[in-house]
């Protein structure tokens, strides 16, 4: 079974996986059609979706339902505050270069999240 993990974001959707107990990073994407393809190759049979606080929480969770309708997977919401902020504090700690982390580290919020959701199920 593989479980998705997403950051949600108005311009950019980090997204993980899990096919065991260990989350890892996918990729960044920007659109609901290419979570859908990702849904169907990787099998997917689960959504954890990151939720923070005020307005973001709403866009989130409404993301989340919208995900739900197009897949009809269970979708579950996870608290993912201060990922991002951890996420960037280990990219930075693991060397990676400025432009890298920019470019994977709503991936790595996503692994974070997920991976909180596989620890305290």
């Amino acid at each position: 079974m593989s479980i998705l993990g997403v950051d949600y974001g108005r311009k950019k959707i980090g997204l993980a996986i899990a096919e065991s107990l260990l989350a890892e990073p996918l990729r960044v994407v920007d659109s609901l059609a290419e979570i859908k393809k990702i849904i169907q190759t990787k099998n997917v049979e689960k959504i954890v979706v990151g939720v923070s606080e005020g307005k973001s929480a709403k866009e989130a969770r409404e993301f989340g339902r919208k995900l739900h309708q197009e897949s009809g997977l269970e979708i579950i919401f996870q608290d993912e505050t201060l990922s991002t902020q951890d996420a960037q504090s280990f990219s930075q700690a693991a060397g990676m270069k400025r432009k890298k982390r920019k470019e994977l580290e709503d991936a790595f919020a996503a692994t974070i999240i997920l991976q909180s959701y596989l620890d305290n199920p």
